[in-house]
């Protein structure tokens, strides 16, 4: 009988170890915005302007997010249609969101918010799987890099605005002129 290396007697099953490459991480910024304005950034859906991987969704004004909720929206990098949807909210706190761009590869993101002693902690963290995931990381690792900072930045430059501009922000206030009265 002839002694074969190890790895031939092993049978190979591919059915029980699928080609799945999860790949996660979290990135945090400080901000020194209250929790409750960046919660409404957060789950305001149809404002994405602060997003650097998202351009628009199809969600109306007003409407916030709840779970069970699917919607669509567009990415900056290439013009593609992404079903996003919401898992969990606990308000205030946290927001878990699935999201579906390509088939062969799921994302799961998920918005922290909590107050410290230096501001609040903003993390936001991606998880991919599937077989395209090293792909996809590779193209929007730079943009998922800059969410968290980007959305600390949008809540403290909205907590800067007066109180009159924060309702209609395509409106301007006109300028006091001597005739008001």
């Amino acid at each position: 009988m002839v002694n074969w290396p190890f790895f031939f007697h092993k049978p190979i099953n591919r059915r029980s170890a699928p080609l799945q490459w999860p790949l996660a991480s979290t990135y945090q910024a400080i901000s020194s915005a209250s929790v409750d304005l960046i919660w409404k950034k957060v789950v305001d859906l149809a404002d994405v302007s602060w997003h650097p991987l998202i351009v628009r969704t199809n969600v109306p004004y007003g409407l916030v997010a709840k779970p069970g909720l699917i919607y669509q929206a567009v990415c900056r990098l290439w013009p593609l249609r992404m079903q996003i949807f919401v898992e969990r909210v606990n308000p205030g706190e946290l927001l878990s969101v699935r999201i579906l761009a390509i088939p062969g590869v799921e994302e799961r993101v998920t918005y922290r918010m909590e107050s410290t002693l230096c501001g609040t902690r903003i993390s936001y963290s991606v998880m991919l799987r599937g077989w395209l995931a090293p792909l996809l990381w590779s193209l929007t690792r730079v943009y998922a890099a800059r969410v968290a900072n980007q959305l600390a930045e949008a809540a403290e430059e909205e907590g800067a605005q007066p109180a009159s501009s924060l309702h209609w922000p395509h409106r301007r206030r006109p300028k006091d002129t001597c005739f008001d009265f």
